[in-house]
């Protein structure tokens, strides 16, 4: 059924929204923290479950405890690592970008943000970032991306996450907009997406903590929107660090309204 709405109608709606941005805008900090110094600090041995390292083109899955804090590192400047996760106590719950976005009026996740679910709860907190150059719009490769360079050593994200899916016992209707990170997509005023390589350099490095318990697929390929997208990737270092105490003013605990009311749903749902 088509609902007409007057002008007069939308002039109020678009009103209240933005009111609610300003609000939003005006709680969240002004300035975020620095980012990460590169080159990524060696964990101590006693604090990691597991490391690994995911070859270029491929993927890998993950089962990672609340606090847990799983760390990435691209062993060169190609790699655009794609992520997916869901709730490992009901996977019909799941990542949701666009709500990450909208709750925290900004598409650039970087240090100090945090990963929503589609239940309005928390996933991952970003407590270490070094480029803040992460892209939550576009998607990773598809089978049509890299088609176009006709080299069959090259695979794509949908494909691999799609593998690694299957391997956690889910399938394609379990799929979700991926997070793509070191990847420096931004908005361009005319609408258009802009790859901005001068953001990503050799050395960088995130670092995820989950904030409840998830599983997680990664998929290592480079990102279609990269001149570089028709090379094989370098490999991924993924690391696995044992949960270490929050402290209570952690700033993605506190960064916002919307973080604090996703953390208290999480509060809820722990019972």
């Amino acid at each position: 059924m088509h609902i007409h709405r007057t002008p007069e109608q939308i002039a109020a709606d678009r009103q209240r929204y933005e009111e609610h941005q300003r609000i939003g805008m005006e709680f969240s900090p002004k300035t975020f923290p620095t980012p990460s110094p590169r080159p990524v600090p060696t964990p101590d041995p006693d604090t990691v479950i597991l490391s690994r390292s995911v070859p270029g083109g491929w993927y890998t899955t993950l089962r990672i405890a609340k606090g847990e804090v799983l760390r990435l590192v691209p062993q060169g400047p190609v790699s655009a690592v794609a992520l997916a996760a869901w709730s490992a106590a009901d996977t019909t719950e799941r990542m949701n970008l666009p709500d990450t976005v909208k709750l925290q009026w900004t598409t650039e996740l970087k240090k100090g943000r945090v990963v929503f679910s589609d239940m309005g709860r928390v996933m991952l907190s970003i407590i270490e970032d070094s480029s803040g150059a992460h892209d939550a719009l576009t998607g990773g490769s598809t089978p049509a991306t890299v088609a176009q360079y006709d080299d069959p050593k090259l695979r794509n994200t949908r494909d691999n996450i799609l593998l690694a899916a299957s391997k956690l016992g889910l399938d394609r209707r379990d799929m979700m907009p991926l997070f793509n990170l070191f990847a420096p997509v931004r908005v361009q005023a005319d609408g258009q997406f802009e790859w901005r390589g001068g953001m990503i350099t050799d050395g960088d490095w995130v670092a995820l903590r989950a904030e409840m318990d998830l599983l997680i697929a990664l998929s290592n390929c480079p990102h279609p929107l990269d001149p570089r997208a028709g090379e094989v990737p370098d490999a991924l270092e993924v690391t696995k660090i044992k949960a270490m105490p929050i402290l209570a003013d952690d700033l993605c605990r506190t960064a916002t309204a919307e973080a604090q009311r996703g953390f208290e749903n999480n509060a809820k749902a722990e019972g």
